[in-house]
């Protein structure tokens, strides 16, 4: 799948709903498995930091479906002048990491013409397993 095909997939699930001081849905994330599959979540956050980000939804549904492997992936978000790409955050990039050793080299969108691998993204990513 071309970058705009994941772009595109993740900001038709961008739908940011507001419930007091929380919002829901305001980054919304779509990513394809080296199977060709494609999985879109949206972040979840909550006031007592029990939320997630949209990458773990996204890989929630993708191991819900039996798959571990990540080919490539992209976060975005409601930009002033539209949707706008996000790299992922410490947290999600170690979360791809820690599903399958494999998610080293996934490909990370970071703009339409931007990509670069997990492994470039996460700083002395070769620990033991």
């Amino acid at each position: 799948m071309r970058n705009e095909g994941l772009i595109e997939a993740a900001a038709a699930v961008l739908y940011p709903h507001r419930v007091g001081d929380r919002v829901f849905g305001d980054v919304a994330s779509a990513l394809v498995t080296d199977k060709g599959t494609v999985y879109v979540g949206v972040c979840i956050d909550t006031s007592s930091g029990t939320g997630f980000c949209a990458e773990h939804a996204a890989i929630a549904a993708m191991v819900t479906a039996r798959e571990y492997r990540i080919a490539r992936t992209v976060a975005v978000t409601q930009g002033v002048d539209g949707v706008v790409v996000v790299p992922p955050c410490g947290r999600c990039r170690e979360f791809i990491r820690q599903i399958d050793e494999a998610n080293l080299w996934t490909e990370v969108i970071l703009g339409p013409d931007r990509i670069m691998p997990l492994r470039e993204l996460l700083p002395e990513s070769d620990w033991p397993v």
